[in-house]
Order: structure tokens, then C-alpha cells, then sequence
């Protein structure tokens, strides 16, 4: 009886053996030929990437692509030792040559992302996971030619180089900008400025009493932030008066703006006013500018508008041309008397109104914010609260009070008084 049982029991054995040999045997091959094939890919997206780098070089394929990753693999170390082979990317696919991977609408439909399109959601920063990265090159449009340099590029860029033509036809009677030929010029109209942005430049300044009609009033305002720049012409007029401009606007229907204002050497960046602070620290800009952005700052209780106060230094302007300022409709009245009052509940003043724009100017010093009765909203931020704080940081319904006397502009009003009667003494 013994005998019969172990020779069972060995059987069992030796058919479990080789079941379990089986079944490694399986995921061998399986996973054997799933390998390979992922290292052939990888082979031939490295040599299509090589390929297209090398023709975008001008270079002929056969010829230049051993020399090519001859130089790529170059080691770096004394004498072998601790040798380095830098990392060689090939390039994407030409259909990627317009892909900008945190801002991939596509992306974001695929993976599904429950976003809020009320709140410009889809157009803020929404980064690929590891596995749905490109480790390529993003390969310039054909055609490309070295752009063209400042000045000149202020006013005509190569097409090729941006092969959007939509913007030319849609804003032909604002001149936005005209296809000319090989080139698209930028006659520097806008939605509300179109006999040029020059024009519309120095009537702000007169607006505000600038001498000469100069926006930068004696250094006075250097930095300005143009919200829904379009193709960010106020930015570039601003350069010649010795202001910088951040241009911002969102890769929306209207075929990436930002393209057109980089190629023509204007700083700018994608970005949207939505429910993250913009990437910048508090009192950052003198000047922020609005001209018909479509932008409804009086949703969830005025928070895109106390982004803008956050960002504005002591005494900053805001200007804001658009139909509310100036139309008549019922609509326009009704949001236009809504916005007054949210930005007088801010402590900002109206410095200068005409015709279709109006200019607000922020409060020198905290006085104003003390004197507010109490519960009136928007509330002064937490003291917790780091106005400096922007990466991924979520907007609050908040106004940023200044720091006690952290700057001399900080002073109260009767302490800046005394200061200039002070200065009048020692003269």
C-alpha cells in the first residue's frame, strides 16, 4: 500500500513540473516576441527620426546618417574611464510638428479627463503619463526657413514657418494680420484697436495724462500683462517705449496665437485665466490690458479679476476695452454696473473712461481694505495665504493685501505726504 501511494505522489509531481514548465514556456515566447517586436519598433522610429533630422539638415540620407550617429554616440570621460554615450532622440512623426505635450486637447479627450469647460479647464496644463510620452524631437513645419529677425519681424514673418492662414481671412476687416505672398505682415490692428496698435497705445497714455503720450510715463510702467493678446501686436508697439509685455492667450479656435507672437520675437506663452494663478508672483506687473477677451470676470464672484489685483503692483492700471465700457444694451448696462461694483468693493478707482475703454487704478496702500465694513466680499486673503505661491496653486475669491511695510510705496497716505514735504525741505 505504501509503494502504490509514493509511486502517486510522484506522479502528481512530475505532472505539476510539467504543467509549470509549460506555462514558462508560454510567457517565453510570448513575452520573447512582444520584446522583439518593441525593439524593432523602437529601430525604425530611430532611424525615420534620424532620417527626417538629417533631411531637415539638408543633408542627403544615406550619405550623412552614419556620420550623424557616429557623432551622437561620442563618449565622454578620461581615458574610457567613466564613459558617457549621450542619449540620441529621434524625431516625431510630421504630424506632431504642432504638438505641444501638456496642452494636447487630444490627450485630453482619450484619457478622458473630467474637466469643466465652463472654467477653461481643457485649456490649462494637463501633462501625458509616463507611458503615453513622445521621446521624440518635435519636427519644425516643412518649409521652415530661419525666421526672420527683430525689427523686421514685428511686421512680416515667414508662412511657412506657421501654416495657419485662418486668422488672415477671419480678421481681414481688423488687420490682424495679411498674407503676402511667402510672408504674413502685421499691420498691428486689433479687435478694438484697428488703425494700429500705436495709435491705440498712445491714446491710453493720454488717457491717463503720460506726457508725450508715452505709456512708459518716465519708467514709471515697465512690465505689462495683455490678457487675450491675439496675435500680441500691443505687446510689440509696447517694445519701442521701453515695455515689456507678457502676451497670453489660450490655444483655442483661433489656431494658436502664441505661435504667431514668438515667431515674431514677442514674449509670450499659452495660457488661460481659469482656475490656477498665473505663473507669476504677486505685484509682478504694473499694467494689465483686456481688449475684448471675451472673458467674464464677474463668474465666481470676481476671482479672475482679484488674479489680475494679485498680479498688479501698488497703484497698477488695468485697462479694459470692451462693449460693456461703452454700449448701451440692456446686457452690457447690467454687467457693467455688476463689474463697478465689484471693482469698487475692490478699492480700485476708474483713472480715465472714453469711448470704448476704461482705466482702473489699485489702491497705493492698505487703508483702503481696513476701512471696507465688515463681511464685504471678496474678503482679504487668509495671512496663511502665499500671494507668491503659483505652480499648480488654485485661485481663491480673494484680495491680496499688501505686507506692512515691506516697501516705502507701502506707506500710508499721511506718511507720504510727510515725505514729500520732507523732500521739499532739503531742496
Amino acid at each position: 500500500m505504501r509503494g502504490r501511494a509514493d509511486g502517486a505522489q510522484k506522479k502528481r509531481l512530475v505532472t505539476g513540473l510539467c504543467v509549470v514548465a509549460t506555462f514558462l514556456i508560454f510567457l517565453f515566447v510570448y513575452y520573447g516576441s512582444s520584446f522583439g517586436s518593441r525593439i524593432h519598433h523602437s529601430a525604425s522610429t530611430l532611424e525615420y527620426g534620424s532620417r527626417s533630422l538629417v533631411s531637415y539638415l539638408g543633408g542627403n540620407d544615406d550619405s550623412d546618417l552614419g556620420s550623424k550617429q557616429d557623432e551622437s554616440s561620442t563618449t565622454f570621460g578620461q581615458d574610457g574611464e567613466d564613459a558617457v554615450a549621450p542619449k540620441s532622440f529621434p524625431v516625431c512623426d510630421d504630424r506632431y510638428s504642432e504638438l505641444i505635450p501638456c496642452l494636447d486637447r487630444n490627450l485630453i479627450y482619450q484619457m478622458r479627463l473630467k474637466l469643466d469647460l465652463s472654467l477653461m479647464e481643457h485649456y490649462e496644463r494637463h501633462c501625458p503619463p509616463p507611458e503615453r510620452r513622445y521621446n521624440c524631437l518635435i519636427p519644425p513645419p516643412l518649409g521652415y526657413k530661419v525666421p526672420i529677425k527683430w525689427p523686421r519681424s514685428r511686421d512680416e514673418v515667414w508662412k511657412a514657418n506657421i501654416p495657419h492662414t485662418h486668422l488672415a481671412h477671419e480678421k481681414s476687416d481688423q488687420n490682424w494680420m495679411v498674407v503676402k505672398g511667402d510672408k504674413i505682415a502685421f499691420p498691428g490692428g486689433g479687435t478694438h484697436f484697428h488703425y494700429g496698435a500705436g495709435k491705440y497705445i498712445a491714446s491710453i497714455a493720454n488717457m491717463l495724462n503720460f506726457s508725450n503720450n508715452n505709456l512708459n510715463n518716465g519708467g514709471r510702467i515697465r512690465t505689462v500683462l495683455d490678457v487675450g493678446c491675439g496675435v500680441a501686436s500691443f505687446g510689440a508697439y509696447l517694445l519701442s517705449s521701453d515695455i515689456i509685455a507678457m502676451s497670453l492667450a489660450p490655444n483655442d479656435v483661433h489656431q494658436n496665437q502664441i505661435q504667431f507672437a514668438l515667431e515674431r520675437g514677442i514674449p509670450a506663452y499659452l495660457g488661460v485665466l481659469g482656475t490656477r494663478r498665473l505663473p507669476y508672483p504677486s505685484r509682478s506687473f504694473e499694467f494689465a490690458h483686456c481688449s475684448r477677451c471675451r472673458i467674464d470676470w464677474l463668474q465666481r464672484d470676481g476671482i479672475l479679476l482679484l488674479e489680475l489685483d494679485r498680479l498688479l503692483r501698488p497703484g497698477g492700471y488695468f485697462a479694459y476695452s470692451s462693449p460693456e465700457a461703452y454700449a448701451q444694451d440692456e446686457e452690457d448696462l447690467r454687467i457693467w454696473r455688476e463689474m463697478s461694483a465689484l471693482v469698487e468693493r475692490m478699492c480700485w478707482k476708474i483713472a480715465a473712461k472714453r469711448n470704448q475703454t476704461v482705466i482702473w487704478v489699485k489702491p497705493l496702500t492698505n487703508d483702503c481694505y481696513m476701512e471696507r465694513e465688515p463681511g464685504t466680499q471678496p474678503p482679504l486673503c487668509r495671512s496663511a495665504d502665499d500671494p507668491d505661491a503659483v505652480w499648480n496653486v488654485k485661485m481663491e475669491a480673494c484680495i491680496t493685501p499688501y505686507p506692512d511695510r515691506e516697501y516705502p510705496y507701502l506707506l500710508t497716505h499721511q506718511e507720504i505726504c510727510k515725505l514729500f514735504q520732507l523732500t521739499d525741505f532739503i531742496r
